[in-house]
């Protein structure tokens, strides 16, 4: 039995074309229309079941205010997004704003039409692939932060890295050495030799970089 269907893009094209192939697959559109923002104005008085939103992204939150405003105004339909897969947390913004599924804007008409049906249904819409690649983005930053902690550390001499330990913890030259049990002119040498390996100007610098990479915490780990 075919859903009654509005369809919005921010490409009138695209909406034309994914209203065309879900009519031909038995489903009723009883609306269309671009921009994507005009998603309220077009659902309006036309009682659909589901609404189909194509949104160019990525971009802020504020892409799905008329997501947010439909869902708030008629939380009775349905709502999926049909995006990218660029940012972070551009599907989980489309979620959180009300919608119900998310699926890629270049899918199949099937995936679309299985979406269609789940939210229908009352269960949530997103492609495990679509949730894997948002996650990946998420965590390449971490994966990227601890390869550099790796590089550094491996860079590193055992000698070099207490006294980055002893640097982050705020002790100058004179303390370095006598904590160390070492001559002044050894632990300036061990300074001056981190802060290259670190690509640091100042102490300073050097600490901010091992917070920054995480290379303290795999020293702790280690």
């Amino acid at each position: 039995m075919g859903v009654r269907l509005v369809v919005v893009d921010d490409h009138r094209l695209l909406a034309e074309a994914l209203a065309a192939a879900l009519q031909l697959r038995g489903h009723r559109v009883v609306g269309l229309g671009s921009p994507a923002r005009a998603v309220c104005e077009v659902a309006a008085g036309r009682r659909p079941e589901v609404c189909l939103v194509g949104v160019d992204g990525p971009g802020g939150p504020e892409a799905f205010d008329p997501v947010r405003r439909l869902r708030r105004e008629r939380p009775e339909i349905a709502v999926i997004v049909l995006g990218p897969v660029g940012e972070p947390g551009w599907v989980a913004a489309a979620f959180a704003a009300g919608a119900a599924g998310y699926v890629r804007s270049d899918e199949r008409i099937e995936v679309v039409e299985r979406a269609i049906a789940r939210v229908r249904a009352g269960e949530a819409a997103v492609a495990v692939e679509v949730l894997q690649g948002a996650f990946d983005r998420l965590l390449r930053p971490l994966a990227e932060q601890d390869d550099e902690a790796l590089r550094l550390l491996r860079a590193l001499t055992h000698r070099e890295v207490q006294v980055l330990v002893r640097i982050a913890e705020g002790e100058d030259t004179a303390a370095i050495a006598a904590g160390m049990a070492i001559a002044s002119s050894t632990a300036r040498t061990h300074v001056q030799r981190v802060l290259a390996k670190l690509g640091a100007r100042t102490r300073l610098e050097a600490a901010a970089v091992a917070a920054r990479t995480g290379l303290l915490d795999r020293v702790g780990r280690a």
